[in-house]
């Protein structure tokens, strides 16, 4: 190499890494962290955690707040605390559809909807400090549903969007394991603030989550944002995995194996589906059965967010603190065990986990009825007896708990690649969110009202043996319709949805 061409050499690269350096140079303070995959992951799983924590620190509270705040009788106490449960399940079923179809327009940010939530999230706990009547509590907890429907509707069209499919399930599970630190600490925080220093120190910490959250939304760069000042620099450096020769064509194959006939969807035939053509979908068997097992599953937590403490009251004559304290064995499994069984989910697919786990659950739900006819034994042993139980119903709800996401984006995903025009060049994944949230506030709605009034009908034990009657059914759909398969069997074998 001569001096001259040396010379050259150096200039070039000299000139190269300023266009390098310019192309970053108006990017916002931070990029690297703020759009890197665990920052993101962890603000989504600390909105799921604020959403939750926020609705489980007011659960072992209500009976106290209804019949001290109030004056509400003793009679009324149950009915109430379902409709108040179920009034912010039926409001975040309005909002989640609302939310997806917000988020999927304003598809270049999902931020400014993201932190909509958490304004509402802000003035409903505002409303739950303040108020000291059945419609203001109500108006309180409408606000509340409406917040969870944004979060949990954007919040995991982003997480898709930055995991990707392949990985969904490890990032659902802990997503949901954040959840479950809120159900397991929430009713015993609530609990002990509420015994200690009363509303304003339940809510006061509630506020503080709030902002907390409220900074990391703030900070949070989606990918896609992150790629408007680092993708031109990239492609300026010609960075390929592909080495391309004379064999290799000019424009890339838009075909892929997913994109076959057996995907295919018939032009819209009118102008809903047309607009939404995720629609169309709503025919194929899997992706109900999976919309389905998350009603169940939100039925079943609305259930034991209904039950549990008065059970607790009146059975072993609980306070406040010490229903919260019951709820750590439920939440506890949930926690611990979220992210094996999402990763169980992407190994082994989601058809054998859902039947394992909604299998599970009847045994579980069935042997509740033992805090009705065992009552020979002294009150401490039936107490870890529940506790026990408890937590059985905790490692039933893990698995099943990433099994309807996982469901769902696996169909979206293969009939987004087969109908990207249809589509509008964009995956309808915060739509298909927005309906999954939906039919899982729908479940969060029925759930209280169901089991409040089974429960006062048939009894405590009697109620748990229909939920796992549902648990049943909802096994024998699993096994006869989902079709997820694990990591390994797809990649060998052909998809037969």
């Amino acid at each position: 190499m001569t001096d001259q061409q040396s010379s050259s050499d150096v200039a070039s690269n000299g000139s190269l890494l300023h266009s390098t350096d310019s192309c970053h140079s108006n990017a916002p303070i931070g990029l690297k962290w703020r759009s890197n995959t665990l920052f993101i992951c962890l603000t989504v799983g600390i909105g799921a955690f604020t959403d939750m924590f926020l609705y489980g620190l007011i659960v072992p509270v209500l009976p106290f707040m209804l019949q001290d705040r109030v004056k509400l009788p003793e009679s009324e106490i149950q009915t109430t605390i379902s409709n108040l449960l179920a009034i912010y399940a039926a409001a975040s079923c309005v909002a989640s559809p609302l939310a997806g179809v917000m988020a999927d327009r304003f598809a270049s940010s999902r931020q400014f909807p993201f932190l909509i939530g958490l304004i509402l999230l802000l003035a409903s706990t505002v409303l739950l400090a303040l108020g000291s009547s059945i419609p203001v509590l109500a108006l309180a907890r409408a606000l509340q549903g409406a917040s969870g429907g944004f979060v949990w509707t954007i919040g995991l069209a982003l997480l898709i969007e930055t995991v990707g499919q392949e990985n969904l399930g490890k990032a659902l599970g802990t997503v949901f394991s954040f959840c479950s630190v809120a159900g397991l600490f929430a009713p015993l925080v609530g609990g002990i603030l509420y015994a200690k220093s009363g509303y304003f120190g339940v809510f006061g910490l509630g506020i503080a989550f709030i902002a907390i959250d409220f900074f990391m939304r703030i900070f949070m760069i989606e990918k896609k944002q992150a790629e408007k000042y680092i993708t031109p620099c990239d492609s300026y450096t010609g960075s390929s995995d592909v080495i391309a020769d004379e064999n290799t064509p000019l424009l890339a194959s838009s075909s892929t194996p997913d994109c076959n006939s057996k995907y295919r969807l018939p032009e819209p035939a009118s102008r809903i589906t047309k607009e939404f053509p995720i629609l169309l979908l709503l025919h194929y068997p899997a992706l109900v059965t999976a919309f389905f097992i998350g009603l169940i599953q939100a039925l079943l937590l609305g259930a034991y967010d209904a039950t549990v403490p008065l059970v607790a009251s009146s059975f072993y004559g609980f306070d406040s603190l010490k229903v919260g304290l019951l709820f750590l064995p439920l939440g506890g499994s949930d926690f611990f065990l979220g992210p094996v069984f999402g990763w169980c989910v992407d190994r082994w697919g989601t058809r054998i986990i859902a039947v394992i786990g909604f299998t599970f659950l009847i045994p579980a739900l069935a042997l509740l009825r033992l805090t009705e006819v065992v009552t020979e034994i002294d009150l401490g042993r039936q107490i870890a007896m529940y506790a026990s139980l408890l937590a059985l119903n905790g490692i039933g709800l893990a698995m099943i708990g990433p099994v309807s996401m996982v469901e769902s984006g696996n169909i979206i995903d293969k009939y987004y690649k087969a109908n990207t025009e249809l589509f509008g060049g964009r995956a309808p994944y915060a739509q298909l969110y927005g309906i999954s949230s939906m039919m899982w506030c729908l479940g969060l709605t029925v759930g209280p009202l169901m089991a409040g009034a089974l429960k006062e009908k048939i009894g405590y034990g009697n109620m748990n043996a229909v939920l796992a009657g549902i648990c049943g059914f909802t096994a024998i759909l699993s096994g006869i319709f989902l079709r997820g398969r694990g990591k390994a069997k797809r990649a060998a074998i052909e998809d037969d949805y």
